[in-house]
């Protein structure tokens, strides 16, 4: 049996969900699920994030973000994506920049190091208002088709790091959002600038971890001895160290999340770093890649809404 609604009916129901909001909104300041999206805990006016140092003010309502790991490679993506961009804070880890694409406000703010700080800067930016968030970095290849100065677009990662395991359990896949994915391919394949997509093996170590011999004390455990050869086999395209928290606690707050990676270091060939030069030619790759890819999303996102 259907039972048709009145304009008097709908009028109820839509004032029965608005109610629900307001209730999961003000109950207790905690998420909870309502219809299955989560409703977070938004700050309120003049409140300063206590990690990044950031208010609601200084992101002028920026919805995207940049997310380095080092606070040195800031400017430099503000500025490629407006020369007037400008510095908003520095405190801790977390050196903050804003720009204007397309007229639309865009954060660059570096993450630190490793998925514990990716927690963080996800966390507190998503309180301000952020919604979209991409990884911007350098990374290890362990490929022999994969090369110096080349672009990776992962897909997903692998869940070798820690941070991840405190929102949800290993069996979680640690997927990168489908359509900032594709913007960041097509940005790529448009500038003519090699790329490939795959599965990166996000580590917590950058020593034992990635498999990697160079270490103060050169051990690595047992376990993780031929890792990279056998993430290989499985078709794993790369080594980093924030993907799989990036990817997963945004997945699991409603959020959205993709990455962009230039190779400067060939694990097949040797553990060493690639000369200054190809890593400046690197940069400059990822550089102009995410700044095409941002102008592809914002235009789509404002078609689609």
């Amino acid at each position: 049996m259907k039972i048709l609604l009145t304009d008097g009916g709908e009028l109820l129901r839509r004032r029965m969900i608005s109610s629900a909001r307001r209730k999961a909104v003000s109950f207790s300041g905690l998420k909870f699920f309502y219809k299955g999206r989560i409703m977070g805990k938004y700050a309120v006016p003049g409140e300063v994030m206590y990690h990044t140092g950031l208010t609601k003010e200084m992101t002028e309502g920026a919805e995207y973000v940049l997310l380095p790991g080092d606070p040195g490679r800031v400017p430099g993506l503000a500025k490629g994506l407006s020369p007037e961009a400008k510095p908003v804070c520095s405190h801790r880890d977390f050196t903050t920049w804003i720009a204007r694409l397309n007229g639309h406000p865009v954060l660059v703010m570096s993450s630190g190091m490793g998925g514990p700080c990716v927690t963080f800067a996800v966390e507190e930016l998503a309180r301000l208002g952020l919604k979209y968030f991409i990884r911007v970095g350098t990374t290890g290849s362990i490929r022999e088709d994969l090369n110096p100065g080349e672009l990776v677009i992962n897909e997903g990662a692998v869940r070798c790091d820690g941070a991840s395991l405190a929102y949800a359990p290993r069996s979680f896949p640690a997927a990168a959002d489908m359509r900032m994915t594709l913007a960041l391919q097509e940005a790529a394949r448009m500038l003519k600038i090699p790329f490939q997509t795959g599965i990166s093996v996000s580590t917590d170590s950058f020593w034992p971890g990635q498999e990697r011999y160079d270490s103060f004390g050169g051990y690595v455990r047992r376990a993780l001895r031929d890792s990279a050869a056998e993430y290989r086999a499985l078709g794993c395209t790369n080594f980093e160290m924030e993907n799989a928290t990036l990817f997963t606690l945004c997945r699991v707050l409603g959020l959205h999340a993709a990455s962009v990676c230039a190779v400067v270091a060939k694990r097949t060939d040797s553990e060493a770093i690639v000369p200054h030069e190809i890593y400046e030619l690197a940069e400059e790759r990822f550089q102009k890649t995410v700044r095409l890819a941002l102008k592809m999303l914002l235009s789509r996102f404002m078609v689609s809404l």
